[in-house]
Formats: C-alpha cells, sequence, structure tokens
C-alpha cells in the first residue's frame, strides 16, 4: 500500500502514458459494430477481381460510343418507399439508356416494388450498419456487379431509399451524358471537341479538405492507424452520395491499399463515417481533377440529429421546395435529395408530372 501522498502522484503520473496507449482497447463504444466477416471480404475479393479484368473494365468511354448508360445504384436497409415515382421517372424513358441495381440489406425483409423494379434488379447483399465500413462495401458491390453486368454502363448513381428525383430522365441523362455547360467546374473546351462531342466526363464526388471535424474522423480507430498510407493531410470527407465515372468505380474496387486502413474498427463510434471518407480521400489521392468535389444530391444539414440530416415531412413539399432543393452554385442544377420520410410519396405524386419532371 502506497501511503506517501508523494509517492501516490508520482505512480499516478508515471501511469498516465499507459492510461493512453490503453484508453482506445479500454473506453469502446457500448455497442460497436462488429468487423466485416472473413467470408464476406473473401466473396468481395472474387467480385472485384472479376470486374476489374481486362475483359470487362472499359474504363474510358465517351459520347462517341452508342448508348451510353446510367446505372442507379440503390442501397436500401427497408423497402423502396419512393419507387412509384422512380417508376414514373423511368417510364417514359429510353429501357436501353439505364439499369437499376438494388443491394437490400439481408436481415431486412424489402419487397420487390415492381414496375420497373423487378426481382432481377437485387444484386447479391451483405448486412450493413449506419456508420461503418459495411456501407461502403455495399456500394463497392453494387459497382462492380454494375460493371460486369454491363459494359455500357458509364455512370454509377449511388441512391438511398430516401432519395428523390429532382428532375426528369431525359434531363438528368442529358445532363451527365451531353451537355458541356452543366458542370461548372469545367469548360467546354474541356471536355468536347471543336464539333462538340463529349469525350471527357468528371465523377461528382463531394470533395472536402477543412471541416472541423476531420482531425475527429482522422483518429477514430487510433491516432496513427491510417499511417503511413493516409496522412491527414490527404484525409478527406463529403456526401455518401455520389455519380461516378466508370473510371473511378473502377478505380474503387480495384483498391486494396486504402481499404484495410477504412475497414478497421472504430472505438470512437461517434466519430467514425468511414462512407463519408473513404471514397473522398480515394479519389482525391488517385485523381483529384478528375473529380468535381460536389454532389449532385441535395442534402440540409441544418437542424442535424445524431449525424441524420434535416427530414422532410409531407407538410413541407410543395413546389417551391423542389426549386428551392434544385438550386446549386456548382452545376445547373442538383439532381437528387434526401431526406424524406415515407408519408412525403402522396404530396410528391401529386406533383410529379407538373413540378418535378416538368423541365
Amino acid at each position: 500500500m502506497v501511503s506517501n501522498p508523494f509517492l501516490l502522484s508520482f505512480t499516478l503520473l508515471l501511469s498516465l502514458p499507459i492510461l493512453f496507449l490503453l484508453a482506445p482497447r479500454i473506453f469502446l463504444p457500448s455497442n460497436p459494430v462488429p468487423p466485416i466477416p472473413l467470408a464476406d471480404e473473401v466473396h468481395d475479393l472474387s467480385l472485384f477481381n472479376r470486374a476489374s479484368s481486362s475483359a470487362v473494365s472499359l474504363s474510358h468511354l465517351s459520347s462517341t460510343r452508342p448508348k451510353l448508360k446510367i446505372a442507379f445504384l440503390f442501397l436500401t436497409n427497408s423497402d423502396l418507399h419512393f419507387s412509384p415515382l422512380w417508376n414514373r421517372f423511368f417510364a417514359k424513358s429510353n429501357k436501353n439508356l439505364y439499369n437499376i441495381y438494388i443491394h437490400a440489406d439481408p436481415t431486412v425483409n424489402v419487397s420487390v416494388p415492381g414496375g420497373v423494379f423487378n426481382a432481377n434488379n437485387f444484386i447479391t447483399s451483405k448486412r450493413t450498419y449506419r456508420a461503418s465500413p459495411t456501407l461502403v462495401s455495399a456500394a463497392r458491390r453494387l459497382m462492380a456487379t454494375a460493371i460486369l453486368d454491363d459494359p455500357a454502363n458509364a455512370f454509377f448513381a449511388l441512391i438511398s431509399q430516401h432519395c428523390i428525383p429532382l428532375h426528369s430522365f431525359k434531363y438528368t441523362y442529358h445532363s451527365l451524358i451531353a451537355s458541356s455547360t452543366f458542370d461548372y467546374s469545367s469548360s467546354p473546351t474541356e471536355t468536347t471537341t471543336e464539333s462538340g462531342i463529349r469525350v471527357k466526363y468528371k465523377s461528382f464526388i463531394e470533395i472536402k479538405s477543412r471541416d472541423k471535424r476531420l482531425w475527429k474522423r482522422y483518429t477514430a480507430r487510433g491516432r496513427y492507424a491510417m499511417m503511413p498510407e493516409v496522412p491527414f493531410e490527404k484525409f478527406r470527407g463529403g456526401s455518401q452520395f455520389f455519380v461516378l465515372t466508370r473510371k473511378h468505380a473502377l478505380t474503387v474496387i480495384k483498391d486494396r491499399t486504402l481499404w484495410r486502413k477504412f475497414k478497421k474498427p472504430c472505438y470512437r463510434a461517434d466519430e467514425c463515417y468511414p462512407e463519408e471518407h473513404y471514397f473522398p480521400t480515394l479519389l482525391s489521392m488517385r485523381d483529384p481533377n478528375g473529380c468535381t468535389h460536389y454532389t449532385l444530391t441535395r442534402v440540409n444539414w441544418t437542424g442535424t440529429v445524431n449525424g441524420h440530416p434535416y427530414t422532410y415531412r409531407p407538410f413541407e413539399v410543395s413546389p417551391q421546395l423542389i426549386q428551392q432543393l434544385r438550386q446549386s452554385n456548382n452545376s445547373q442544377s442538383y439532381l437528387f435529395a434526401r431526406k424524406f420520410t415515407p408519408d412525403c410519396l402522396k404530396p410528391l405524386m401529386k406533383m410529379a408530372n407538373s413540378v418535378i419532371f416538368r423541365d
């Protein structure tokens, strides 16, 4: 027993470094997210290797190739509540211009919506958890499946069950595939030939290097856990929802180095959002000039609760809201928006043709 106050203080002082080292292991969150099962990793690796093989990895697509397609990647852990609205979005469009893929958490009984959505749209899925690397795995799985499925898939748009379209399919397709003026971050001379043919595309992904939460997010796995592959000055943040080019989708599924860092479990669960950091960091390190650094999915972060964005209710849905959500300083318009409660469907459907799909 240490009775001398001086010796007691000295002993506690010597113990501080040990406490700092052990803190990440001692003060774990009460409900830590389980690590990704090895079997899931092995299965994914096989899928990614097949998708990135030279036989199907046509990465440089241009508008000189006919019928480029947009792959809509729905990531959900519930029913697709807005499927009637999306059905109307796709209803009058050319079926040769898009593909639909759905990753549904297998622990949830997600129903087949019907219309343009059918059982064949559902891909082999694994369990997902909010604020965990499983969401990154699911997005990568969707991209790999879409790459394997159709070499004409040129853009890969990640969509949640809480997302709605803000324009018609025709407007969306033209903006991504044909327009040389839609993206304000690129000049027409950068993206088109003298005859006006679109030859260069960028990924619409938010990439932020200045955010007061970045350091806490970076050290959520431990102060040096991301080193040396990801130094803090290269760590980025951004929206989970993006529209990637085929080239960048391939970059994502080919990556092994950064993934080993981002799939590590966190001891700061309240600051661990790998789905908001893996994609921006990877593409910022690999091809920053090939990205717009902004997203096409509008989100309202005022009144954030537990990391969730503002959620719109039925009484807020109006033509004025749609016009407001479209407004962007980076492009001619946002193309998608979130987050809406399921009971917003009725007022949205009422003005679908007269407002949302009237460009």
